[in-house]
C-alpha cells in the first residue's frame, strides 16, 4: 500500500508542531530528453533504382520468346480449332437464319415505330400530363420520321445494289446473300447454346494484383503480417516497393514485410500462401532479395507450375567448351533464367529419394566436367543399371556394377587417387609462391601439364552401397572422406550421390565437408539436413515440399550466400552420348585419353584388411590392447594405410564386425597400471572365424 504525503501550499501558514511535520520529499523524476535530434544530420548515401526504359520481357529473349509464343500458340490454336469445324458452324448458323430474320424483322419494327418510349407517354396518358405527352409525342414523330427515311432508303439502295450485282458479278450476290444467312443464322441462336463456342475453356488464373497478394499474405497466419494489414501497412513498414510486373512467364511482386518478419517466415507457409493465390504449389516461389535488407520479399508467380514449363535447352548440349574454374550453366530457377555453378574447389553431394533425377543430375555434373580437356574422369555407378554408361569413352576410370570385381576394381581406383593426392601436396608444397601465392591448384598450374595437376573429378553414384561394403567399406569411406577434405584444394572433385542419406550412407566425414549440396526430394527433415546441412529444414529450406512430378527440381546450397531452387537441365542418354563424343574430340586435340578410354585398369596394390591387420598388430603375449597402441602400430606397420588414422577410428572400423571395445587394464609407459578403451584378442579370433566361415558359405 503506497502512502500518499500531502504538501502545504507555499502561502499557507506553519504548523504549530514542525516536529510532527513530516520532511517535503522533493520529486527526483529528471525530466525526459529528446532522442530525435532535429539537427542531426542524415546518412548523405541516397540509393535510386530506376526502372526500366522496355518492359523486361522485351530485353529478354527468353522472356520475348514465352511471351511471343504463348500469343502465336494461342492465334494458332483457335484459328485451327474453328476452321475445322466452320462447315458444321456454316450449317447449324443457315438452319438459325429463319429464327434470326424473324428477330431482325421484330427488332426492326421496334426501332421503327419508338416503341421504347411507348411506356413513357402510357405513363404520361395515366398521369394526365398534357406537356409532357405533348412533347413525347413530337419526339416520337420525329424518330419515326426519319427513321421510316432511313429504312426506305436503305432499302431502295439494297435492292438496287443487289439488282446490280445479279446483272455484274452473280458469285458476289451469292457471297452476299450466304453472308446475310449466316448473319441471320448468328442473330438466332440461344444466348445459352451458341454456335461458334470458344477454342479454350479458360480457367480462373487471375492476374496477380497488389490486393490479391495482400489476401494471399494474410492468409498465411503470420499475426504481425496480419497485423500490418489492418492497420494500413504503411504504418508497420509493410509497403510494395515496385509495380507488380511480368517477370518471363509469370509475375513478380517486390514488397517490404512488416518489421521483424523475414521471407522465410513466408516461405516456411508457402503452401497456404499458393492457396491464397488461387495457384497451384508449383507456380508460387517467395524468396529474399540478396541485394537488399533482410525483410524485402520478392514473390514470383508462374503461369504454370515449374515441372510443367517447358526447360530451355542446355546451352552445351551440341556446342562449347568448359573451364572448371568458370562457372558453367546447368540448370534454371523459376523463371526460367539459367543459373550456372562452379565446380572446382568443391565436395559435392548429390542427395534423394529414388527415381527423382539424382543420377541424372550426377550424370550432367560429370558431362561438364568431360567438356574441360584437361580434366581426368573418374565415373563408378553402384546401381548397376549404366545409366553412367555414356561417359565411359571419357573416362580415365569406370565401372557399373556392385559385385566383389566391381569393388575391388574401384578400391584399387581409389588408392591411386590416395598416392595422386599426396603427390599433388608435395607438388604444391614446392612450388614458389610466385606461382602458387594460396597453396593450391590455379587455372595455370593445372594446364602446366608437366606439373600434372590437371582436375579430377570423381563421382560414386549410390554412394552407399561401397561405405556399407563389409570388406570394403572401412577404407573406401576413408579414402573418400579424405578427398572430400583436401581434394578441393589440390584440383580433386568428390561427387557422391546417394538415395538414402544418412550418417551411415553418407558419412559425416563427406557431408560435413561438402560445399555443393543438391537436395531433390526427400522425405523427412533428417535426410533434409544431411544433405544441405544442419538448420536447413527450421529455416524454411525444405526438400519435403517437391512433389513426385517434381523431378530434376532441387534446392542447391553453396553457389552464393543463400539456398536456391534449380531445374537441372534434362540431357537424355542420346543426348549424352552425343556430348561425350564431342568431349572425347577435345580431349583427343588436347591429349588426354587416358586410363579406362584406352582399355587401361587400376593397379593392383595391397588392400586394407581391418581384422587381419589388428590381429598381427596384437604381440604373442598381448591377449588385449588400447585402441591408441593399435592405431600406433597400425601406422607404424603400414604408413600408406593407416598413416592418418587416430584412436578414434578404431571402434568404428571395427563395429561393423561385431566388435566393441571394453575396459583394458595395461601400463603406460611411465609404468602407471590403468584402464582405458580398448580390444580383446579373443573378439578378434572369432570374428574372423565368423568372416571366414561366412565367405565359405557364399
Amino acid at each position: 500500500m503506497t502512502e500518499t504525503i500531502e504538501r502545504p501550499a507555499p502561502d499557507a501558514p506553519a504548523a504549530v508542531d514542525d516536529q510532527a511535520r513530516p520532511e517535503p520529499v522533493e520529486d527526483q523524476t529528471p525530466a525526459p530528453v529528446p532522442v530525435d535530434n532535429p539537427a542531426l544530420p542524415g546518412p548523405g548515401i541516397t540509393t535510386e533504382r530506376r526502372r526500366p526504359i522496355v518492359a523486361p520481357w522485351l530485353t529478354s529473349r527468353r522472356g520475348f520468346t514465352a511471351t511471343v509464343s504463348r500469343a502465336s500458340g494461342h492465334a494458332w490454336y483457335a484459328a485451327t480449332y474453328h476452321g475445322v469445324r466452320a462447315p458444321w458452324y456454316a450449317l447449324q448458323l443457315t438452319k438459325r437464319a429463319p429464327r434470326g430474320a424473324c428477330r431482325f424483322a421484330a427488332d426492326t419494327n421496334r426501332w421503327l415505330w419508338d416503341r421504347e418510349a411507348a411506356p413513357l407517354r402510357d405513363y404520361a396518358v395515366r398521369q394526365e400530363d398534357v406537356t409532357e405527352y405533348m412533347a413525347l409525342a413530337r419526339l416520337r414523330s420525329n424518330r419515326v420520321r426519319l427513321r421510316g427515311l432511313v429504312t426506305v432508303v436503305a432499302a431502295v439502295f439494297g435492292a438496287g445494289f443487289a439488282i446490280w450485282l445479279y446483272v455484274m458479278a452473280p458469285a458476289f450476290l451469292y457471297a452476299f446473300a450466304a453472308g446475310g444467312v449466316l448473319t441471320l443464322g448468328y442473330l438466332g441462336q440461344q444466348p445459352d447454346a451458341p454456335v461458334i463456342g470458344p477454342a479454350v475453356m479458360r480457367t480462373e488464373l487471375q492476374k496477380l494484383t497488389g490486393s490479391i497478394v495482400f489476401r494471399a499474405l494474410d492468409s498465411i497466419g503470420n499475426a504481425k503480417i496480419s497485423a500490418a494489414l489492418k492497420r494500413g501497412g504503411d504504418m508497420n513498414g509493410m509497403k510494395f516497393v515496385a509495380e507488380v510486373c511480368r517477370d518471363g512467364p509469370g509475375y513478380r511482386a517486390d514488397l517490404d514485410l512488416p518489421y521483424g518478419v523475414v521471407p522465410e517466415d513466408v516461405m516456411e507457409q508457402r503452401q497456404a500462401l499458393a492457396s491464397g493465390l488461387r495457384r497451384k504449389l508449383g507456380c508460387v516461389w517467395p524468396s529474399g532479395d540478396p541485394d537488399e535488407h533482410e525483410g524485402r520479399l520478392i514473390l514470383w508467380v508462374g503461369d504454370r507450375p515449374m515441372n510443367e514449363t517447358t526447360k530451355p535447352a542446355w546451352p552445351l548440349l551440341k556446342a562449347g567448351e568448359v573451364d572448371l574454374f568458370k562457372p558453367v550453366v546447368f540448370g534454371n530457377d523459376q523463371r526460367m533464367r539459367d543459373l550456372r555453378v562452379t565446380l572446382m574447389f568443391a565436395s559435392i553431394v548429390i542427395g534423394s529419394i529414388p527415381r527423382m533425377g539424382k543420377t541424372f543430375l550426377l550424370r550432367l555434373l560429370l558431362l561438364i566436367a568431360a567438356l574441360d580437356p584437361r580434366a581426368q574422369l573418374y565415373a563408378f555407378d553402384f546401381k548397376g543399371t549404366g545409366d553412367l554408361g555414356p561417359l565411359e569413352p571419357v573416362c580415365h576410370r569406370y565401372r557399373s556394377g556392385e559385385d566383389e570385381e566391381d569393388l575391388q576394381y574401384v578400391l584399387h581406383a581409389m588408392r591411386e587417387l590416395k598416392e595422386e593426392l599426396r603427390r599433388r601436396a608435395k607438388v604444391i608444397r614446392q612450388l614458389p609462391k610466385s606461382r602458387c601465392p594460396e597453396s593450391k591448384v590455379t587455372p595455370a598450374l593445372a594446364s602446366d601439364k608437366t606439373l600434372g595437376l590437371h582436375p579430377i573429378v570423381v563421382g560414386f553414384d549410390e554412394c552407399q552401397v561401397p561405405f556399407e561394403h563389409e570388406k570394403y567399406g572401412a577404407e573406401l569411406e576413408s579414402i573418400a572422406t579424405d578427398l572430400a577434405k583436401r581434394g578441393p584444394a589440390l584440383g580433386i572433385v568428390g561427387m557422391f550421390a546417394t538415395q538414402r542419406p544418412d550418417a551411415k550412407s553418407l558419412p559425416p566425414g563427406i557431408s560435413a565437408n561438402a560445399v555443393l549440396r543438391f537436395c531433390l526430394k526427400v522425405m523427412g527433415h533428417t535426410a533434409n539436413d544431411m544433405v544441405l546441412g544442419t538448420g536447413a529444414y527450421k529455416a524454411g529450406i525444405r526438400a519435403t515440399m517437391f512433389s513426385r512430378s517434381d523431378r530434376g527440381i532441387c534446392w542447391m546450397s553453396g553457389e552464393g550466400d543463400d539456398p536456391i531452387i534449380v531445374a537441372s537441365a534434362f540431357v537424355d542418354g542420346p543426348g549424352a552420348e552425343l556430348v561425350a563424343a564431342r568431349a572425347r574430340q577435345l580431349r583427343e586435340a588436347y591429349g588426354n585419353i587416358t586410363g579406362h578410354a584406352l582399355g587401361e585398369g587400376p593397379s593392383a596394390s595391397r588392400g586394407m584388411d581391418v581384422l587381419g591387420d589388428v590381429l598381427k598388430v596384437f604381440h604373442p603375449d598381448d591377449e588385449q590392447l588400447w585402441c591408441e597402441r593399435i592405431a600406433a602400430r597400425l601406422a607404424e606397420s603400414w604408413p600408406d594405410l593407416y598413416g592418418e588414422w587416430a584412436t578414434t577410428n578404431v571402434a568404428p572400423a571395427l563395429k561393423p564386425w561385431g566388435i566393441t571395445t571394453t575396459d583394458v587394464w595395461a601400463q603406460t609407459d611411465a609404468g602407471e597400471s590403468t584402464t582405458r578403451r580398448g580390444i580383446r584378442r579373443a573378439d578378434l579370433v572369432a570374428a574372423i572365424t565368423r568372416r571366414d566361415a561366412d565367405r565359405v558359405a557364399a
